[in-house]
């Protein structure tokens, strides 16, 4: 078996947990795959989880998309734009270890904050605020969930899953423009992005179990705990 062959069988399989995690919760593919595929081979960073990012969401907007709270995705995508365009300058001039740390530290401040029932309002302003935080963290490192997942804890399943898969598909799109406008997406990335697919579509269709379960009343303490292992994994990427 050749090195590359393994790569992508790793990759496939940190892309297939990470689909069915999202699937279930509404975020979480890069919670899993940014880390594995980062210590993988750096070289794909950030370009391919965000093709993996820009796909999954379609098919869950395909099962839910009228569940979407479209009001607050049209907040956070306000947001969204200027964080995109600092997470560029950082990915060209900032270390990533010194940012990953950071936001990874202050995600679980916000995780241990609302575990003890501090709630966070969703209005447009802590909407856009999660939109602009998801945009910066989101196009440096590939993991963006935590502040639009936080936003939206007490939502539905259908309304959380719906309006985050719209949300990421969006701005997944819009980081691989960025990426690409400052030189920072090589081709490689985007065909090893679009190799992980099938295992993309695999872990898609094993989280239906999944939905119906946590859609019974446990989504909120699964998009607590989805975000406090998503700032674990992100400190530890970054002093990786």
């Amino acid at each position: 078996m050749t090195d590359a062959v393994l790569i992508l069988i790793l990759a496939g399989l940190a892309v297939f947990v990470g689909a069915v995690v999202q699937g279930g919760v509404g975020f979480g593919l890069g919670l899993v795959a940014a880390p594995v595929l980062t210590m993988l081979d750096p070289t794909l960073m950030p370009g391919s989880i965000q093709v993996v990012n820009a796909t999954l969401p379609l098919f869950t907007l395909a099962v839910e998309w009228r569940r979407a709270d479209w009001r607050g995705l049209g907040f956070a995508l306000l947001g969204r734009l200027p964080g995109s365009a600092i997470g560029a300058v950082i990915v060209v001039h900032v270390s990533a270890t010194s940012l990953g740390v950071f936001v990874g530290v202050m995600v679980l401040i916000a995780v241990a904050l609302t575990a003890r029932a501090v709630a966070v309002p969703r209005n447009g302003w802590t909407t856009t605020a999660a939109g602009f935080a998801s945009g910066v963290t989101g196009t440096a490192t590939g993991i963006g969930g935590p502040p639009m997942g936080l936003v939206y804890q007490n939502a539905r399943g259908p309304e959380i899953r719906a309006t985050l898969a719209a949300f990421f598909f969006l701005s997944a799109s819009q980081s691989l423009l960025i990426l690409w406008w400052v030189d920072r997406l090589p081709a490689r990335a985007l065909w090893s992005g679009a190799l992980l697919i099938p295992f993309l579509v695999v872990g898609f269709l094993v989280s239906g179990p999944l939905r119906r379960h946590l859609d019974g009343g446990g989504v909120r303490r699964a998009v607590l705990v989805v975000a406090a292992l998503s700032a674990l994994a992100l400190v530890a990427q970054s002093l990786l």
